[in-house]
């Protein structure tokens, strides 16, 4: 009779590891998303000390792609 009730504890054990689980993936998302923006926004704050870098950075991109479209395919 114990073996019987021992196994709703069990399966009510492993809901709530799976739960406490998602719950700790959706906290560490949350914590990479946060992070990341606060990178963007840091690295955003540097480049605005030297707006020469942003212009060189756009225009070497677009020369790139004009690069590659003017290239025919084989």
């Amino acid at each position: 009779m114990s073996g019987y009730l021992d196994k709703p504890q069990s399966h009510e054990s492993s809901d709530a590891k799976a739960r406490r689980k998602l719950i700790d993936q959706r906290r560490m998302e949350y914590r990479r998303a946060i992070e990341s923006y606060a990178e963007q926004r840091q690295l955003q704050h540097e480049l605005v000390d030297f707006p020469e870098l942003i212009a060189a950075n756009y225009l070497a991109g677009k020369q790139a792609l004009v690069q590659q479209t003017a290239q025919p395919a084989c």
